[in-house]
């Protein structure tokens, strides 16, 4: 039972038993002593009575009665001292039946002592008190051997009291080293063991104490480290396989990841998906379906692994006709066993060899794209691992399917707007020529009718105005159109453009760059700001009868481009409706799609400026490919 406590139990336990000990050999020693004191005191008090019985012999003789008298108080008041003991002296006598008799002796004397005092001769009363002083004398012989009887006692006492320091010492160096040195020296040498390798040690300790619970937890962690280091190379295979498949699942998505970054078209992204999802999971055959926006088929978009009959078969499913073509609402990732009746399908799979089909749908923001379908001759089960993978890969292609239409609806958008941008600017060009030289040769018709030759001599006038004006709409139109920016630095495409104006028109220009240098324009940015120069300029040579252009450009602290003639000038607000307020909307419209600020400020007979101030670099939009 005493081996079964704890460490700190069996401490208290032992220090408790000793103290109780101590304490009470202390009490017994203190209560000796009192004793011995008493019995010393006692002692003391018998021998005045043999005084005082002298005393009271000389008070006799000397017929002093007063004396006498006084005498027989003090003897009874000893008597009485020696009989009731006084505690606050201490005086008590270490009565025994002896010392009792004894003492009944002496009152029995001192009895018949005070008697004699009143009618016995001296001789008498002499012999008397000297029979009383011998029984006194026997009295304090008696407590004086009592006396040495309770010192021997306390002499013993004190010897069980070293013997109790002695016994409490050994009884806490065996403590100590039978239930701490010896539990540490036992540690010690099993971690020693352990430091060698001997990873099987093991610690057997009967105590159910603290150190009890230390060698358990040391059997714990030996028994780990020696299933640690057995299981070890298991371990490291099983991480490392882990690890090598992790790998190439990251592999797969980066490869894939990249071959839609460079795909161009919805085929070769497609065939090279299927080619990389087969490598990546071992299928037999990997097909990709696409669905139209309504979900009312499937067409086989690229397949790798399938047999040409299937690919032929199947190149068309309507939805719902067969497990591989879902509607929308049941389209999700699933593993379909092939062999068994309850699965409603068309049969081209299993007459295939097919055992397993795995679908996983082609989603874009709740829009279902399509589906990717993965053939297995085998039964085959999704793991959470293949199932993330495939998952992954299958969002990565239906990202790259919608940018792919998103980018040709850009283009196409972008297409159309310039060819919008295009018709109005021939309408305003070319289309008002041509109507002016039709009106010309009517005029012209006229004139040789009637044989009016001033009429037809200024008719062949005009016309051949029209056609070098014509002429020069034409060209000034195709060097619009084919404006692009091939350097990062704007001033060389607009110093080329100034020199191309000053060929056409035989006006001079020139152009003033200003400003730090900072972060030069987007590509698309310097096509937009290019066409509105152009067109700044082809109003100045259709309307302003000008002799000077200046194009200043300020780069700091945000891109502003001037273009200022010395023209005539107009009002504003008295715009007429002709190509001039059509070539005002151009740029505007292009000004807008660049987030910039279009301003023209003209006074009639002062020339005209065009200022495009555009927003801060960061604030400048994203338009694609440059029109």
């Amino acid at each position: 039972m005493f081996r079964l406590l704890s460490l700190s139990a069996k401490i208290k336990a032992v220090s408790l038993v000793f103290l109780l000990a101590g304490l009470a050999s202390v009490s017994i020693t203190l209560w000796v002593t009192w004793q011995l004191e008493g019995g010393a005191a006692a002692v003391n008090e018998a021998g005045r009575l043999r005084m005082q019985v002298f005393r009271m012999q000389l008070s006799f003789q000397n017929h002093e009665q007063h004396v006498l008298d006084q005498g027989n108080a003090r003897f009874t008041a000893s008597l009485q001292l020696l009989r009731e003991g006084d505690p606050s002296r201490p005086l008590q006598i270490l009565w025994t039946p002896p010392l009792r008799a004894q003492f009944a002796r002496i009152e029995e004397g001192w009895q018949h002592l005070s008697r004699m005092q009143t009618a016995a001769t001296l001789p008498e009363f002499r012999a008397q008190g000297d029979a009383l002083v011998q029984v006194i004398d026997d009295l304090v012989t008696l407590l004086e051997r009592e006396m040495v009887r309770w010192t021997a006692g306390l002499h013993l006492f004190q010897l069980m009291m070293v013997a109790l320091v002695i016994g409490a010492t050994i009884v806490f160096w065996m403590m100590s080293y039978w239930e701490v040195l010896y539990p540490l020296e036992r540690l010690e040498g099993g971690m020693a063991h352990i430091r060698q390798g001997q990873l099987q040690t093991r610690l057997q300790l009967e105590s159910g104490g603290e150190f009890g619970r230390v060698a358990s937890g040391f059997n714990l962690m030996a028994a780990s480290l020696q299933s640690a280091r057995e299981n070890l190379e298991f371990k490291v295979r099983e991480k490392t396989a882990s690890l090598q498949a992790q790998h190439a699942q990251l592999q797969a998505l980066y490869t894939v990841s990249a071959q839609m970054a460079e795909a161009d078209n919805l085929q070769t992204l497609a065939q090279g998906f299927v080619h990389q999802v087969r490598a990546s999971v071992q299928a037999d055959a990997v097909a990709v379906r696409w669905s139209d926006e309504a979900n009312e088929r499937y067409v086989l978009l690229a397949s790798e692994g399938l047999p040409p009959s299937l690919s032929t078969q199947e190149h068309c499913l309507p939805t719902g006709a067969c497990i591989c073509a879902p509607p929308k609402e049941g389209a999700k990732a699933r593993v379909i066993r092939l062999h068994t009746d309850e699965v409603v399908t068309l049969p081209h799979c299993r007459e295939a060899g097919y055992v397993t089909l795995v679908g996983v749908p082609l989603r874009h923001q709740q829009r279902l794209l399509g589906e990717v379908n993965l053939y297995f001759v085998q039964e085959q089960t999704l793991t959470p691992e293949t199932h993330a993978l495939l998952t992954a890969m299958a969002e990565h292609l239906a990202s790259a399917m919608e940018s792919l239409r998103v980018t040709a609806l850009e283009r196409e958008a972008a297409v159309a707007q310039e060819r919008s941008l295009i018709a109005r600017e021939l309408h305003d060009s070319i289309a008002q020529s041509l109507a002016f030289l039709k009106i010309q040769t009517q005029l012209l018709r006229d004139a040789i009718a009637k044989g009016n030759t001033a009429a037809r001599d200024r008719s062949v006038s005009e016309l051949e105005v029209g056609v070098r004006e014509c002429y020069a709409d034409v060209r000034e139109l195709l060097v619009h159109f084919r404006t692009r920016t091939s350097d990062e630095d704007i001033g060389h495409a607009l110093r080329s453009t100034l020199s191309k104006f000053e060929h056409q028109t035989g006006l001079k220009g020139a152009l003033i760059m200003g400003g730090a240098e900072g972060l030069p324009l987007p590509p698309d940015v310097q096509v937009q700001v290019l066409h509105i120069v152009q067109e700044a300029l082809s109003n100045i040579r259709k309307h302003a009868q000008a002799t000077q252009v200046t194009v200043s450009v300020q780069r700091h602290p945000v891109w502003t481009f001037s273009i200022t003639d010395n023209g005539c000038g107009f009002a504003s607000q008295e715009v007429a409706p002709d190509s001039l307020h059509v070539g005002l909307g151009i740029m505007k419209e292009r000004a807008a799609r660049i987030h910039a600020d279009l301003q023209v400020i003209s006074t009639p007979g002062t020339g005209t400026t065009v200022r495009l101030q555009l927003p801060s670099l960061a604030a400048l939009p994203a338009l694609g490919d440059p029109l």
